[in-house]
């Protein structure tokens, strides 16, 4: 029944709290449908359809069924002209923690968005269907494979916000959706709806469309709040205050109260903050909307925020620290509170543009200084006059095309090894490079080839540098400056790049691997440093996958790799050992924790997991059932665990990861397991 039809636009509107075969809560939605009636009316049905028997048994889907010429369901909306469309949104409830993964059929482009902090504004498209139509069957195995989504993990009991979308075009019916997972089955298992209470009118349960917009940046330090109240609300609870996490929390610093209008003032005499809204701040704000006689309320509304900016100019684009950007691009800010006029000073000498003085007032906030050289870092000020006062601006920086950049660790990065390789990749006139690191950024920016900070020199093909071994908790800053002495713009100053060492000791993040050929010298695949069973008969383990990529780029735990583990006990045990050069000595900094993230699978058969140093000692998870953990765990070990068996915590030479029982092998299952941040704690952590 695709037809391509022009009709009066008008919705209907659901809201319905589903449960599973199980009887476990899964889901509460708000279905808006939008299409054209004409000569004939249709209306959306959310149960089971019985004109597409090849649905799968008991599951419910989003179609249209057309009802006779000249009749019409009660409680629609006329409004604006369209063509087909849908959206389901609402929250799905997983009945237990773990891997879940998502179908979606549908025509036209149709979507499926998941928000894993219950916030539409973050939602995350998951699967989607090209822009194509149903072929008159509506079996899942259909449709092609980037029709679903990869697995995600999901909390049981925790709400997560879905959004469908059906995308209007030229003709179609509807949207479904299904899920498979823990306490589902592997699915698709279709994410069942059902009529509860029709709602009239275009509207939401939830508080929206705010004043001021989410993410607005305002001229005033003070504000009235304003929302469109939800379907059913009666009163609003309001949370209001310059700390997200408060918000999030419902914190009793945040609350604001419960209020049956929708509008709320702050920053103005007998109001919250009656001195004014500080400048310079982030606000969040949000409002749920209450119904004491309706089972659902009250519903949670989303974080907005909005900004009262500083007095200093922000915002800049390119943003600081920009590379590879055009040589012909316009710079632009966004104005500092209160500002009138703005003197910008710009250059490719830091001190010259932070000292610089006496500039020509602006009365816009764009600036093009090029056309600009390649491969050159420039610097730029903008200051800020209010008529009263000059408010000095910070300098900015950006590297123009064909200049030095991918600095690894990248520019900011927290929680680095105290022993990082530094690499970066080379400008396009570079033919050969300066090194200089320290611990003060200006010294560092202003450092020269008699400097301490002065590291040494290397030729193109040579793009790393090993600063030693770091301090924890420490950040540093590091430059690199490109020289060819057949180019009369030779030396090239690169921009100075940061990181920051761990308070830990870092075993392995697995963020090092590549999927490099064996002869290429920058070669280090993951299965080639953690050697396992492959070719060894009572060792069942294989790590990282046949084909590129190798590692786990998927299922992390934070990075941007894991660790994949196949493990088969049917030849007794299954384990993976890596060698180590550092860190050997986990007495440093007084460590006395091994920390270890894992997850499994609840398909896994329940091996006995272990961690081994130096070959023989071993301390297994107190979880017989570990490897059937589908979500990421954190396994805490005392050092001393290892000590009591005689290993020198000075002197460790591998640790191994393993499923089953190395001391007493015994036929058992197989599996896959995830291992990622393998780290030491000094117990002050």
């Amino acid at each position: 029944m695709c037809k391509k039809l022009i009709y009066p636009a008008f919705f209907v509107l659901v809201l319905g709290l589903i449960s599973n075969t199980n009887g476990q809560p899964t889901g509460e939605f708000l279905l808006e449908w939008w299409f054209d009636i004409g000569a004939g009316n249709a209306v959306t049905d959310l149960i089971n359809n019985p004109n597409y028997p090849d649905n799968p048994t008991g599951s419910a889907m989003l179609d249209i069924v057309e009802l006779p010429q000249g009749t019409k369901p009660a409680n629609l909306w006329e409004g604006d002209v369209d063509n087909y469309g849908a959206r389901l949104q609402g929250y799905i409830y997983p009945p237990a923690t773990g891997d879940y993964t998502f179908w979606i059929t549908g025509d036209n482009g149709s979507q499926f968005w998941l928000s894993t902090n219950y916030d539409s504004s973050n939602a995350v498209m998951m699967c989607e269907v090209p822009g194509t139509q149903w072929t008159g069957e509506r079996e899942w195995a259909k449709f092609p494979n980037d029709q679903k989504s990869a697995p995600v993990t999901l909390e049981a009991g925790q709400k997560y916000y879905v959004d469908v979308l059906f995308k209007e075009g030229s003709g179609g019916d509807g949207v479904a959706v299904a899920w498979g997972g823990p306490g589902i089955g592997e699915g698709p298992e279709v994410i069942s709806a059902q009529y509860i209470s029709p709602v009239t009118g275009p509207t939401n349960f939830i508080a929206n469309n705010p004043t001021p917009s989410d993410g607005a940046v305002l001229a005033d330090t003070w504000v009235s709040l304003s929302w469109d109240p939800g379907a059913y609300a009666v009163s609003h609870n309001v949370y209001f205050a310059d700390n997200l996490e408060d918000v999030v929390a419902d914190a009793e610093s945040a609350f604001r109260g419960n209020q049956p209008s929708t509008y709320y003032v702050v920053g103005f005499p007998g109001f919250p903050y009656p001195d004014g809204l500080t400048i310079g701040t982030t606000y969040y704000w949000r409002v749920d909307e209450v119904n004491d006689a309706h089972p659902e309320s009250p519903w949670e509304g989303n974080i907005w925020s909005f900004t009262i900016p500083p007095k200093k100019a922000f915002g800049p684009s390119p943003p600081d620290g920009a590379e590879q950007v055009d040589p012909n691009d316009r710079l632009s800010w966004e104005i500092g509170f209160g500002s009138k006029l703005h003197y910008l000073y710009f250059g490719d000498n830091f001190d010259e543009v932070n000292n610089a003085t006496g500039g020509a007032p602006l009365g816009f906030t764009t600036y093009t200084p090029g056309p600009l050289k390649l491969a050159k870092t420039y610097y730029w000020r903008v200051d800020e006059f209010d008529i009263i006062e000059t408010h000095k601006g910070d300098v900015w920086s950006f590297t123009t095309q064909g200049g030095v950049a991918g600095p690894n660790p990248a520019n900011g990065a927290v929680d680095i090894t105290q022993t990082p390789v530094l690499t970066w990749t080379p400008g396009v006139y570079s033919a050969s490079h300066q090194v200089y690191f320290g611990t003060d950024k200006e010294t560092v920016r202003n450092a020269d080839t008699g400097s301490p900070e002065y590291k040494g020199a290397g030729d193109l093909g040579s793009e790393s540098s090993e600063p030693g071994k770091l301090e924890w908790n420490t950040t540093y800053y590091w430059r690199i400056d490109e020289l060819n002495n057949a180019n009369p713009d030779s030396p090239w100053i690169g921009p100075v790049w940061s990181f920051t060492t761990a308070n830990f000791l870092i075993v392995d993040d697995f963020e090092s691997y590549n999927d490099l050929d064996p002869t290429d010298p920058e070669s280090n695949r993951i299965f080639n440093a953690w050697i396992d069973g492959y070719g060894i008969p009572t060792n069942g383990s294989l790590v990282g996958y046949e084909n590129p990529p190798f590692a786990e780029q998927s299922i992390v735990h934070s990075g941007n790799q894991s660790m994949p583990l196949y493990y088969d006990n049917s030849v007794g045990y299954s384990e993976a050992t890596l060698t180590l050069t550092y860190p050997r000595d986990w007495t440093e900094n007084g460590v006395n924790t091994l920390t270890i993230w894992f997850r499994g699978n609840s398909d896994n058969a329940a091996e006995m997991l272990y961690v081994a140093l130096n070959g023989n000692a071993i301390v297994t998870n107190d979880n017989p059932d570990a490897a059937q953990i589908s979500s990421w765990t954190q396994w805490n070990i005392d050092l001393q665990a290892f000590a009591d068996q005689g290993v020198n915590l000075a002197n460790i030479n591998t640790i191994a990861l393993g499923l089953g029982n190395k001391n007493n092998p015994q036929a058992g299952g197989s599996g896959t397991m995830y291992f990622d941040d393998i780290r030491l704690y000094a117990p002050s952590q």
